[in-house]
């Protein structure tokens, strides 16, 4: 099957939903490059970033259950290659 690469953004308002969102990353581990998490103490709030590659529904998938989560938004930007 065709993956593509994606890097997956991810902004933390709520710290009560770390515990999901860490579960959703690793139930998707084995797509995942790496990972680069930044808290940000002055507006009390966590930037992470996933480099993935995945078929693009995968991709997808994963977003949409991360943005679904209270507290998180999430988008993806993929390669053209």
């Amino acid at each position: 099957m065709e993956t593509r690469v994606a890097v997956i953004s991810i902004v933390v308002e709520k710290s009560g939903c770390i515990e999901k969102l860490n579960a959703l990353l690793h139930e998707y581990g084995d797509y995942i490059l790496g990972r680069m998490g930044i808290p940000y103490k002055v507006k009390n709030i966590n930037l992470i970033s996933v480099a993935i590659d995945a078929p693009q529904d995968v991709i997808n998938t994963l977003t949409g259950s991360l943005g679904k989560l209270d507290g998180i938004t999430a988008k993806a930007a993929y390669s053209k290659m």
